[in-house]
């Protein structure tokens, strides 16, 4: 065979496993993929053919395995079967019509049925946080459940571990989940665990990747919740992670980054929920069926008096068939009737978010935004600003929260009445590859509270004006339309 012969063979064969790809790819891609995300990864194979096959082979299911979705059910199915023939919202008929319907919705996807007769209690303040926590903490006589992004042994929340110890010596039961690739990847990680070790407390890794162990998934899926239950009579949960609000990073002290964060303590029946959360993600990890750390809602004190609280919790994520925080979010939008208010640090909405926010401005109502100032992840930060002139345009207004902090906090309210607060950001991730908790808070003595915090939004930020964006320069705006590209590869 000639060298030429062998060079043309060589070639045919490049050409035809490149177009194998293709064909392939517009048959396998769009299967149950939004269309935004199947053309941004057909984009991708098409440009790089073999490179964009490796990535889409790697990162291109947002789903879990089989066994891991197999075991969610198995958590749905034991909390339906907890709350069967429990009435924890005996104030349902007073209830308007639509906020019916989105409880019944929620309730489909997850399982968890509304309750009232609950109390809420707004933490802006970070070390504010996890002192509070601590102090329940001091208090615990039969467990205390931890569940965290990110965990952290250091000066910030050594009190915390502290707390958990000495837990530990009275005899209380202290578990704790924390994400695997997340944790290990944050400063001091080494010195975190062997911390828990050394104080007796009983910890798993969540949704760990180690392949040599059997333990194999797509890599970028994460547990992005934050909770805290003590005795089933107290729970916490927010946007914070148990860290440092600098998170211990050279990059983030050399810029001077701090992390401003929201957290709502919770009591009454809802607390069962967040505790069911815990009981499923340890079930799902560890395997073990945790009975007797279960409180059912029905003896837990509730509040009767007028300020009582309708709660649901909304648990999201890859092991859920459908994303269940984005259609809370979209109902929500679409219910208001006077205002919408969002804060999300990550604010990388698909196309149905953003017909929700533009549409709520064309029926006159008043939609504000807030974000930080600068972005601590820069693809990120670059194409949440991508969706700023549409924004704009369409009338939304947009408070950007100072320098050097980044706003971490995740929350939505409509009207007066009705918010959600919890990790979710408002971002494709968090809709389609992080699990997500989020509580859907009906009472208007929470949403005044909230307001308050979104005041301080502005009275510590500025508001972007339509003007001033239109003076942006350019480079910036294609860097800005590229990291949007890349933002809807889920």
């Amino acid at each position: 065979m000639t060298d030429v012969l062998f060079a043309n063979l060589v070639w045919i064969v490049v050409i035809a496993a490149d177009l194998a790809i293709r064909i392939a790819a517009l048959i396998v891609v769009p299967k149950r993929r939004k269309p935004t995300a199947a053309m941004a990864w057909l984009l991708a194979i098409f440009l790089i053919p073999f490179i964009g096959v490796l990535l889409f082979l790697v990162i291109g299911r947002t789903k879990l395995p089989r066994k891991r979705l197999e075991l969610q059910k198995a958590v749905d199915a034991m909390i339906e079967e907890g709350a069967e023939g429990l009435d924890l919202a005996p104030r349902r008929a007073s209830w308007p019509t639509w906020f019916d319907r989105l409880v019944t919705q929620n309730q489909r996807l997850t399982g968890i049925p509304p309750a009232d007769g609950n109390r809420a209690t707004l933490h802006p303040d970070y070390e504010g946080a996890i002192a509070a926590m601590t102090a329940e903490i001091e208090g615990a006589t039969r467990f205390v459940h931890v569940e965290y992004f990110i965990v952290s042994f250091d000066a910030t929340t050594a009190g915390f571990f502290a707390a958990l110890e000495r837990a530990v010596q009275r005899g209380v039961t202290v578990r704790l989940l924390a994400d695997h690739l997340s944790s290990v990847r944050a400063a001091h990680s080494k010195q975190t665990f062997a911390e828990l070790d050394r104080i007796g407390v009983t910890w798993a890794f969540m949704l760990p990747l180690r392949p040599l162990k059997g333990q194999l998934r797509r890599p970028d899926l994460r547990n992005h919740r934050k909770l805290v239950v003590v005795d089933g009579r107290v729970a916490f949960m927010g946007s914070q992670n148990l860290i440092d609000r600098t998170y211990n990073s050279k990059k983030n002290l050399a810029r001077g980054l701090k992390w401003q964060e929201l957290v709502t303590r919770l009591t009454g029946p809802v607390v069962t929920s967040v505790n069911a959360v815990f009981l499923g993600d340890w079930f799902s990890e560890t395997g073990e069926r945790i009975l007797d750390e279960n409180v059912p809602a029905g003896l837990v004190a509730r509040d009767d008096g007028p300020d009582a609280l309708e709660c649901q919790l909304v648990p999201s994520g890859p092991s859920y068939e459908f994303e269940n925080n984005l259609r809370l979010f979209l109902a929500l939008i679409y219910a208001a009737e006077r205002r919408v208010i969002i804060t999300s640090p990550y604010f990388v909405p698909d196309e149905a978010m953003m017909y929700a926010i533009t549409a709520a401005c064309q029926r006159g109502l008043e939609v504000q935004l807030f974000v930080s100032e600068i972005g601590d992840q820069g693809p990120v930060f670059h194409a949440q600003r991508s969706y700023y002139g549409e924004l704009l345009e369409a009338g939304v207004r947009i408070f950007q929260y100072p320098a050097p902090f980044i706003l971490h906090a995740k929350h939505l309210s409509i009207d007066d009445d009705v918010a959600v607060i919890g990790s979710s950001n408002m971002d494709i991730r968090s809709f389609a590859l992080d699990l997500e908790i989020s509580l859907l808070v009906r009472g208007a003595s929470f949403v005044a509270g909230m307001r308050q915090v979104e005041q301080h939004y502005r009275d510590v930020g500025r508001e972007l004006t339509l003007a001033e964006w239109q003076r942006e320069p350019l480079r910036r705006t294609v860097f800005d339309g590229l990291a949007r590209l890349t933002s809807a590869l889920e």
